[in-house]
């Protein structure tokens, strides 16, 4: 389980399970994921991202074996392994606050630090093609790449230019893009450039952009979207009054790339 997804009442009843009618939409008694392992083995991935609340009952169930469901009064119990995965600093955060330190005492029986992907360039290749076979086993279409942008794309992927601050989940979805591009079933060079001036792009943190001085839009909201996209809607719709201000419709105007 992926703690990052998990928020409020969604992140207690994913780990605790829930009774009927313990909040809106809770039509059903849900097992939660700790009584489910009851005997075996959870694997909570980025498990710094947990609440106070979620942290603080999480720490309970480990030393107890015992917690309480969503919305029940009543314990239930659950002998479980626990195996906890972050790209934080989980020090960094006792220290700031925003992680239990006696939850990280309890958690942190063995360590193990795994390279990031710029230190494993030798599992890029395979990943690639990992990452092209699930594509085609989740969407029927099978993609490859032409030999050139092929040769391109590794060239770069492995070269110091390329930062992969989000290691192997950036590969994944940087190939999906290129997959769900493709043209009849190949990559070309042209669809291998753009992937590579928008990962270029988007490792730049200076870099103006036309999101800039808008409200709402803060470091957090730009984690969840693609930043590059998300800028190409303001432009257009910046454009598209722009063109209304001066009488013109935008569907008259001229699209990169398109005949006028």
């Amino acid at each position: 389980m992926n703690c990052a997804t998990l928020r409020g009442d969604t992140a207690m009843s994913a780990l605790f399970g829930h009774v009927k009618g313990a909040f809106t939409g809770a039509r059903e008694e849900r097992a939660g994921l700790l009584r489910s392992a009851d005997g075996g083995m959870l694997f909570l991935d980025e498990v710094g991202e947990l609440g106070a609340d979620e942290q603080a009952m999480l720490l309970k169930a480990i030393e107890e074996k015992r917690f309480y469901p969503f919305g029940s009064d009543q314990q239930v119990s659950s002998d479980f392994q626990l195996i906890a995965g972050t790209v934080r600093d989980l020090r960094q955060r006792v220290a700031e606050g925003t992680f239990r330190e006696d939850l990280y005492a309890r958690i942190n029986l063995w360590t193990f630090e795994l390279p990031g992907l710029r230190q494993r360039q030798e599992d890029i290749e395979p990943n690639l093609d990992y990452e092209l076979e699930r594509h085609a086993a989740l969407t029927g279409d099978s993609v490859r790449f032409n030999t050139e942008a092929r040769r391109a794309w590794l060239s770069f992927a492995t070269s110091p230019q390329a930062a992969w601050r989000g290691n192997f989940r950036e590969l994944s979805a940087s190939v999906t893009r290129m997959a769900t591009l493709a043209d009849n079933g190949r990559i070309t060079v042209e669809t291998v450039d753009d992937e590579i001036a928008r990962l270029r792009y988007s490792w730049n943190d200076h870099r103006p952009s036309a999101l800039d001085g808008l409200p709402g839009i803060d470091a957090t909201a730009l984690d969840l979207f693609d930043r590059m996209q998300l800028e190409n809607v303001v432009a257009v719709c910046r454009q598209a009054k722009t063109l209304s201000d001066a009488g013109r419709s935008y569907s008259t105007f001229p699209v990169r790339g398109k005949p006028r």
